[in-house]
């Protein structure tokens, strides 16, 4: 474990969010200046760590987290203020959904192709598809940039604790878990599936879907998987480790 810097908080939150923002930068998952991960911190998850406004994922370091108020919108005027869309749409979800712990909005590429298809849900045509089966919300009113309204509209889509990803419909896609670890490794898995399903589609061929039964069984044998995302994201940070990243900085 690196050292705390600056006797910060939440020291090993904040390495855990900083290596998936680099690896999210490395696979092209970002946009630029934007998007954004929340992590809440405290019992009802209305203070969580989030990123600094408009700094690239590629450069995010532990020691950059900033942390935000769900329940204070003077939130925005202080020296070290959200973006206004990141405050509003995690805003939103940790003041509303208590089991998201922690929330990721990405726009990638194929999950934001799925999120401007008239239909948007992910069939079962292979097994990363088949985690997802029954455990979307496809929100299919989008009203513009995520400020505080259009959060808390959205947060109240998610109703269902077995659902856990949101194909923001013309915009792209929220993901939410108990733990970076969780929530990294669901985001990268819809964004495998949503790539699957997308290039199946590009050939014009009939797709083979797994039927409804075998997809049910197969998305609870995942979910029961033991220490997959916990795995994931540790051989993730050793890689970085290995490389001389700054993100534990």
């Amino acid at each position: 474990m690196n050292a705390p810097q600056h006797n910060m908080t939440h020291w090993a939150e904040r390495v855990d969010l900083a290596a998936a923002f680099r690896w999210t930068a490395r696979l092209n998952m970002h946009e630029g200046v934007a998007n954004h991960f929340s992590l809440a911190i405290n019992d009802d998850g209305t203070r969580f760590l989030m990123n600094p406004n408009q700094m690239h994922f590629a450069r995010i370091k532990a020691s950059d987290m900033i942390e935000v108020d769900a329940n204070d919108p003077d939130t925005l005027s202080g020296p070290d203020a959200p973006d206004p869309t990141a405050w509003g749409l995690h805003g939103g979800i940790h003041r509303l959904v208590p089991h998201a712990r922690c929330a990721m909005h990405v726009h990638s590429i194929h999950a934001t192709v799925l999120a401007s298809l008239a239909d948007s849900t992910l069939p079962p045509i292979d097994q990363n598809c088949c985690t997802f089966f029954n455990r979307v919300v496809v929100d299919g009113d989008y009203g513009g940039l995520a400020f505080e309204d259009e959060g808390a509209r959205c947060a109240a889509l998610f109703t269902d604790p077995k659902k856990k990803v949101m194909v923001m419909g013309n915009h792209g896609i929220l993901i939410i878990g108990a733990t970076v670890a969780e929530t990294f490794n669901r985001l990268y898995y819809f964004e495998r599936a949503a790539e699957t399903y997308v290039r199946a589609l590009q050939t014009g061929q009939p797709l083979r879907v797994i039927p409804d039964d075998i997809a049910e069984k197969t998305a609870r044998e995942l979910e029961e998987y033991p220490d997959q995302d916990t795995r994931h994201l540790a051989e993730l940070r050793a890689i970085l480790d290995e490389e001389g990243s700054t993100y534990a900085h």
